[in-house]
């Protein structure tokens, strides 16, 4: 039987896939942004976001509850975050700073069950992928999603042997890759190693996938070739609408600082 993960459904039917990255501990916020029409993923940050374990199973119940996917960024990829993130209920993983395929390799081995890989086995929170029991382990194996982000020169150098590992997901995180490369974001050299990437993941099948901060980044995204992009963040949002309002109510002109990059 298998999971029931909205994220991997959109993509297995090569549709485009949108989703909201929420920063905030807060199952509301968390709830709002899933059942936002369009969304098929949250991305529940526990790297740069005021998120810690203790915060997981509630929030991945709650975004699955709503119809979404909830995937977890973990703080890194040592295989106890692993283990505590899918064990909470998350639908995958996101890792950050994934820069070499050594890298890549022990992030999938901590994903998977054995004889796979090397995870442990203790199910009990995870609910919210609608399968307990005996056929979670081969299930797990199998639809759990698995992203791995790039955003090093490193990892750009070894992006065709990243692709043929056991990951689903290339996730570019572009701040994170200008400033590693030490060159203008959006520039022609960032650009070039984001081209790099993509033609990397749709030879070798794997989605391609970005972060962005609004939708006219994630519109050039998807037209670019990205499958998956994340469209904006929850303190951003909230920002910048309260800026906009701001300069409504007042007629002074308010410049919305940006509250979040990865």
């Amino acid at each position: 039987m298998p999971l029931n993960i909205p994220l991997r459904q959109k993509l297995d039917a090569g549709e485009l896939a949108a989703g909201g990255w929420l920063t905030l501990p807060s199952t509301a916020i968390a709830g709002t942004i899933a059942r936002t029409p369009n969304v098929c993923w949250v991305l529940i940050d526990a790297e740069h976001g005021l998120i810690n374990d203790t915060h997981l199973y509630d929030l991945a119940n709650v975004v699955a509850a709503n119809g979404a996917s909830p995937i977890v960024r973990v703080p890194a990829e040592e295989p106890w975050l692993i283990k505590r993130a899918l064990d909470a209920g998350a639908h995958g993983l996101m890792v950050p700073m994934a820069n070499s395929a050594e890298i890549v390799r022990g992030i999938v081995r901590a994903t998977k069950y054995p004889p796979v890989g090397i995870r442990g086995f203790g199910p009990m929170f995870t609910s919210a992928t609608g399968v307990l029991g005996g056929g979670y382990a081969t299930a797990a194996n199998r639809d759990l999603v698995i992203s791995v982000q790039i955003e090093h020169p490193q990892a750009v150098e070894e992006i065709e042997e990243i692709c043929q590992e056991g990951i689903d997901v290339v996730f570019i995180g572009p701040f994170d890759l200008a400033l590693s490369m030490g060159v203008e974001f959006g520039g022609e050299a960032h650009e070039a190693a984001i081209a790099k990437i993509l033609a990397a993941a749709q030879k070798h099948k794997k989605v391609a996938a970005m972060f962005c901060l609004n939708g006219e980044q994630s519109a050039k995204r998807f037209a670019q070739g990205f499958q998956m992009v994340s469209v904006t963040t929850d303190i951003d949002t909230l920002t910048s609408a309260f800026a906009a309002e701001l300069t409504t109510a007042t007629g002074k002109a308010t410049e919305a600082v940006m509250g979040y990059s990865t």
